[in-house]
């Protein structure tokens, strides 16, 4: 909890501010970044989502079943990236889209109580989210991060005006720490998203193995 209160406490604020039932925290895992996620899944606070990333792996079933257990002892919600097939098998709690995947998806049925989020980098992107039926959409990079080291950062100005106009409500992601974390207020932003600074350090560390994935 140490590692995550200042931001949890940053998108606790955007989520009253927004008047949102959605989780205010989202971690989102990354096999380069956030090999065993784990950890910091167990340290997320209650009513946060996790997104299982992860693609391709030849564990991530194992690490989906290994989540939803965390996430049901924790009251969190699971969502799975790209795959509603597995997210069914192990009783997730919705599923993510990345933005490849969006225009493929049409205007699924997903399951009535399902949370479904979209990752989307435009305007565009975030009409078609909601046509294909998205609760949200995780809008990045707002500022510059390491993950996206050739993508230009949309700047807090950018992200508050497509943030506002979205026809779906919107997380910030990409490059928010304590700091930026404050400066999200009044941009329309229903919550955060990240992954380095949603990991207690010693699970940042790019010496622990690949446990768990």
């Amino acid at each position: 909890m140490r590692a995550t209160g200042t931001l949890a406490e940053a998108a606790a604020s955007l989520k009253r501010a927004a008047g949102s039932t959605l989780p205010a925290l989202v971690l989102m895992t990354d096999e380069a970044r956030l090999a065993d996620p784990l950890p910091a899944a167990r340290a997320l606070p209650a009513g946060s989502a996790i997104i299982l990333r992860h693609y391709g792996v030849p564990e991530r079933a194992a690490l989906a079943r290994q989540l939803t257990a965390i996430a049901r002892r924790r009251g969190l919600v699971l969502l799975v990236g790209e795959d509603p097939v597995l997210a069914r098998r192990v009783g997730a709690g919705g599923v993510h889209l990345p933005e490849r995947a969006l225009r493929r998806a049409g205007a699924v049925r997903w399951q009535r109580e399902w949370l479904v989020t979209a990752a989307v980098h435009s305007h565009a992107a975030l009409s078609t989210a909601a046509a294909c039926g998205a609760d949200a959409a995780l809008l990045s990079p707002v500022f510059a991060t390491p993950s996206h080291r050739d993508v230009r950062a949309l700047g807090l100005q950018r992200f508050a005006a497509l943030a506002q106009a979205s026809p779906i409500p919107v997380y910030a992601l990409g490059g928010i720490d304590r700091t930026r974390a404050n400066l999200l207020r009044g941009s329309g932003a229903v919550g955060i998203a990240g992954i380095g600074g949603l990991v207690p350090r010693a699970s940042n560390d790019p010496r622990h193995g690949r446990c768990g994935t």
